[in-house]
């Protein structure tokens, strides 16, 4: 079955369940090129009236450089069989491999040219709308935050993006 799009309005996926076990491929970049990287850490709802998505980057990621240049990105939930592609996703770099390629995604291109995967089951389109650095000084309760931070990387940047397009099975 083919992905088609659906109205984000009357989207309700189980965000929850999803972003606890099967996690999603983040995506930015064009048809000149792209990056994708598995992430576990995924905000929905609404914010400025509007329907959004947050995600999260650390800076040492080479899918940093393509939210950083880009103006739109992509969240894509592959179905619970794709472990593997996931494992790959998150643990080898786009500096290094083409992903999409090694683990045979079929790339489509939603609004603004964002990539994501035919594969998917759900997949989100979205239009940055703000970025900003996560910083130590605003955390409130460092006991569940600060164990994410002790291995030397930099803190996360969070992008807050529209949600412009919306495709499912």
């Amino acid at each position: 079955m083919s992905l088609h799009p659906v109205d984000c309005k009357t989207l309700s996926p189980e965000v929850f369940r999803l972003f606890g076990t099967q996690n999603a491929l983040l995506t930015a970049g064009d048809r000149t090129g792209l990056n994708t990287m598995t992430i576990g850490w995924c905000q929905l709802g609404r914010i400025w009236n509007i329907p959004a998505c947050t995600v999260f980057v650390r800076p040492e990621r080479y899918t940093y450089e393509f939210m950083e240049g880009h103006d739109y990105f992509s969240v894509a939930v592959l179905p619970a069989g794709h472990r593997e592609v996931m494992q790959l996703c998150g643990t080898k770099s786009g500096r290094e491999v083409d992903k999409a390629a090694e683990c045979g995604l079929t790339v489509r291109y939603g609004a603004g040219d964002a990539p994501y995967f035919e594969e998917a089951e759900l997949v989100l389109v979205c239009k940055k709308l703000y970025a900003q650095d996560l910083d130590d000084s605003h955390i409130t309760d460092g006991g569940p935050v600060r164990r994410f931070y002790s291995g030397g990387e930099g803190w996360h940047r969070l992008y807050i993006g529209e949600v412009v397009e919306a495709y499912t099975k």
